[in-house]
């Protein structure tokens, strides 16, 4: 007879050996390995927080402290790689399979350790994918969470970090995993319940606050006035022709310099209010003077900021908050708005081949795309019509009943010709078709695929790939605004230029831009200093951005 029960009595079975080193729920930071080696056993899927920003940092410092005799051959299913501690456990034997999404600051150390045979790689996801997949077939046995503060009972506060939290713990607790929990504090009552104790097993007061990466912080005063030309010819070019005012941006300062010149070129083109209203968004700093001179009406985060606490609990008609004033931000529906619910995507790559297919994947640096694929993905279950989604359709689908054309996201490659050190963006060969081939993987990690990209800018002008035709217009349309790259010198001169007389490729005088206006002046914010200004003194930015 079926034993319908085996998950439940592991479960069970796990819980008991921790109970023995916690006092009700709460486990000393000093016995946090103790803990983990009680409840994991060898080949254990375990969802670490590894988030964007937010860490588990004491859990995972304590995962890799643990005995390899006695932990080992772990599957970790986390979505970013952010800490060193990350990456050592697969060197000491304590994990061996990794799926992931984001490996920003690890993305060197994970190449040289994919190369090196050291990691077993499962896929590198987009963050909806793997949060999918933890509901299918990665279900975690252990997940490793991080939260502000618990009570004894577990109630769990993450407050304006909250990110992954849910989706981790709903998909753990519910299918008979283990929920360990750090936080800062335990307190008598938390702020607002944000996971409830019963989702929770155990609670580590942590020895020091999780860390979070302040990873979407971009200095004005390091803005250049390229990144400032190809901002105009976004604002006037897209964000106007299109009237987009639902959107994501990505990281990067060719979007933040989009931010600082809604108020001031995005103004003088007479466009506040008709473009750039809603946003699924981190809380860039960058925004903040759009949201003082009224050009944001909402924004919905996938987590939060370092030093943007303040300021966003004084703005709660833009952002959503809990009664206690912080921000609630959850990625996983956040991810989903930014897929379904907004009309463009506008971001920027390491490399784009001459199909239009664009990777974060160099051959020295593996660090993945996040949530890059979902928000730069045309949604094929998307339903309901807008003035840009359906121009762009049109765009894309000349013949058939207007009445059945699908409309259409619009996916936007923001990028210099020459990246860090001069290294070409336009490649013949993405890096990641190497990287592929070296380590067997049957399919290549692309980041956006070239029929979901619908523009791409550069300082050269911009290419609309949804005006073209045949594969002949879309090489030479890349080819057209790749600059002085081998890719930009081995162009059709000639054919071109039919395209620039077509409006598939407009450089900026046909813009009405004139590259000299190209200027840091129009920046609304030139420093850290000035966007503390605009706050009113609310934006508290961390100590590696203050000068002063």
């Amino acid at each position: 007879m079926a034993d319908w029960r085996g998950e439940r009595k592991a479960r069970d079975a796990r819980l008991e050996a921790g109970r023995a080193l916690a006092r009700g729920k709460v486990v000393p930071s000093g016995e946090a390995t103790a803990l983990l080696e009680a409840i994991l056993r060898p080949g254990d899927r375990v969802c670490l927080e590894g988030d964007n920003q937010k860490q588990a940092d004491c859990l995972a410092r304590a995962l890799c402290r643990c005995d390899p005799e006695r932990v080992h051959g772990l599957h970790m299913v986390q979505s970013g790689i952010v800490l060193p501690e990350h990456l050592d456990v697969f060197e000491t034997g304590i994990a061996e399979r990794l799926d992931y999404s984001y490996s920003g600051p690890q993305g060197a150390r994970v190449a040289r350790m994919l190369y090196g045979g050291q990691i077993k790689l499962g896929a590198v996801h987009t963050y909806l994918e793997l949060f999918a997949r933890y509901f299918i077939d990665l279900t975690p046995h252990v997940a490793l969470i991080a939260g502000v503060c618990a009570d004894r009972e577990g109630n769990l506060y993450t407050g304006p970090n909250t990110e992954d939290t849910p989706t981790i713990v709903e998909a753990t607790h519910f299918k008979n995993g283990v929920v360990v929990a750090q936080v800062n504090e335990i307190v008598d009552r938390v702020p607002r319940v944000d996971i409830p104790g019963d989702r929770v097993d155990f609670v580590v007061e942590a020895d020091t606050p999780f860390f979070v990466e302040p990873l979407f912080t971009r200095d004005p005063a390091l803005m250049t006035e390229t990144q400032i030309l190809i901002a105009m010819m976004a604002i006037k070019g897209i964000y106007a022709e299109y009237g987009v005012r639902r959107l994501n941006h990505g990281i990067g300062f060719g979007t933040a310099a989009i931010e600082l010149l809604l108020p001031t070129y995005g103004e003088k083109l007479g466009l506040k209010g008709e473009i750039a209203t809603h946003f699924a968004l981190n809380p860039h700093p960058t925004l903040i003077p759009a949201i003082e001179s009224g050009w944001v009406k909402q924004v919905h985060c996938f987590g939060s900021e370092v030093g943007m606490d303040r300021y966003i609990r004084e703005r709660p008609d833009v952002f959503f908050t809990g009664a206690d004033g912080s921000l609630r931000s959850n990625r996983a529906l956040c991810q989903t708005a930014g897929l379904y619910a907004c009309d463009m995507f506008i971001g920027a790559t390491l490399q784009i081949d001459l199909m239009g297919h664009s990777s974060t994947v160099t051959q020295s640096r593996v660090a993945g795309f996040g949530g890059a694929p979902n928000m730069g993905s045309d949604p094929h279950g998307r339903r309901h019509p807008s003035d840009a989604w359906m121009k762009a359709g049109r765009e894309a689908q000349i013949t058939g009943d207007p009445a059945l054309m699908r409309g259409r996201k619009l996916v936007v490659q923001l990028v210099e010709t020459f990246g860090d050190k001069l290294v070409p963006t336009f490649v013949e060969r993405l890096d990641a078709m190497e990287l592929a081939s070296k380590i067997g993987l049957e399919l290549a990690p692309v980041m956006i695929y070239a029929d979901d990209v619908t523009h791409i800018v550069t300082e050269e002008g911009i290419a609309n790939l949804l005006l073209c035709r045949d594969a002949d217009d879309r090489e030479q349309a890349i080819r057209g605004v790749a600059g002085y790259t081998e890719i930009g010198r081995g162009r059709d001169r000639a054919k071109v230029e039919e395209l620039r007389a077509r409006g598939i490729i407009r450089r900026p005088e046909d813009l009405g831009i004139e590259p000299l206006d190209a200027d840091r002046s129009l920046l609304a914010a030139r420093s850290i200093k000035d966007l503390v200004h605009w706050s009113g003194g609310l934006y508290e930015p961390p100590a590696k951005f203050r000068n002063w």
